[in-house]
């Protein structure tokens, strides 16, 4: 429950609202739901609340119920929630996005699957031409102008996010999409400066982290969520997620928030509670930064384990925060710590009967 200062922002406790996608934007907008769903998080306690996935493009959506960011009109719905999580102590936070070769597809509930061109279905575009699995399109292997493109949409998202007020942007480079496809070696056949070697396979995320550390604030940090692995045999592994985390460290990088996975459909990922959890304390001391623990951590004192520990420096909740918008303000009182509930609330918290 102790702050956390990031250069000159400091998050209240150690509880950040992972980002989860709820493909309910309509062309890209932000609106009423994504307030509500956000707001609700910060008012239960939250010291950072991260919006969801944010495509730098049409083409980078997941669905097309994905926030976006690629124009100037996208920027004051964003703001508006932008100002309400500030409002309520939380640190407002967004992850840019390109979905890659895992975009244009049906909402989860829907099934998932890719969506045909007649059903509003796009091109999708990855490093090679290799699709995510049987059932996927083959994607458009990008080329110069392509990556080029990618970059500058990177770029311009961010200072689109920087006028929206957001005081945390981080780079999304886990979980098979895009950055992540240029990562790992069963995603990335090329034979150019992107493809081959880990430091060439690293080339477009570090462009990209070094193109928004320049634009980014020196008082604002700067967040990257990688996959530590890839679950693979001969896939991204931890030695290389640790080897790319001292070069964001370098770059200014603040804090890796470390998942894992995502490559790959049929991976045998070994789900138990804090299963990646030793991968972000591996980061955290042999790269010597911040990092973030995410996955099935769902009780408070595990995660206060975590950060007191010295596995990680944040804990991240997703599906937890799902089933209970008020988990900070509980998890404080788990921990002996007087929550601070809404003032609002206060007759129903001081007499609980």
């Amino acid at each position: 429950m102790t702050p956390l200062t990031l250069r000159k922002v400091t998050i209240r406790n150690r509880i950040a609202v992972a980002p989860m996608c709820q493909y309910s934007a309509q062309d890209g907008f932000a609106n009423d739901w994504h307030l509500v769903h956000l707001g609700s998080r910060a008012v239960g306690g939250a010291g950072l609340v991260m919006v969801e996935a944010t495509a730098v493009l049409p083409e980078g959506r997941i669905t097309p119920g994905d926030v976006g960011l690629w124009s100037d009109e996208r920027i004051e719905p964003l703001a508006r929630i932008a100002r309400f999580l500030k409002s309520q102590s939380a640190v407002p936070a967004i992850q840019l996005a390109h979905a890659g070769r895992k975009a244009s597809c049906e909402p989860p509930w829907k099934g998932g699957r890719a969506l045909q061109p007649d059903e509003g279905g796009w091109a999708v575009v990855g490093p090679s031409a290799l699709p995510f699995d049987e059932k996927s399109p083959v994607p458009i292997p990008l080329d110069q102008r392509g990556i080029d493109d990618v970059i500058a949409a990177f770029e311009a998202a961010a200072r689109r996010a920087l006028k929206a007020g957001f005081e945390v942007i981080e780079i999304h480079s886990a979980h098979g999409y895009l950055l992540h496809e240029f990562l790992s070696p069963i995603s990335n056949h090329r034979t150019d400066e992107y493809g081959g070697s880990r430091e060439n396979r690293m080339r477009l995320l570090l462009q990209i982290t070094e193109r928004l550390r320049n634009i980014i604030p020196d008082e604002l940090p700067l967040f990257v969520r990688i996959s530590a692995t890839d679950w693979v045999a001969g896939g991204w592994d931890i030695d290389d997620s640790v080897a790319l985390s001292k070069k964001l460290a370098a770059m200014g990088v603040d804090l890796v928030d470390v998942s894992s996975g995502g490559t790959t459909a049929t991976a045998p990922v070994p789900l138990h509670r804090g299963y990646q959890v030793p991968f972000a304390r591996r980061i955290r001391h042999e790269a010597e930064v911040n990092t973030g623990a995410v996955g099935l951590i769902t009780d408070a004192e595990f995660a206060d384990e975590i950060v007191t520990g010295g596995d990680a420096d944040l804990v991240l909740i997703a599906r937890e925060f799902l089933r209970e918008p008020y988990w900070a303000l509980i998890a404080e009182q788990k921990l002996d710590n007087p929550p601070e509930w809404p003032i609002q609330y206060g007759y129903a918290i001081r007499r609980r009967i």
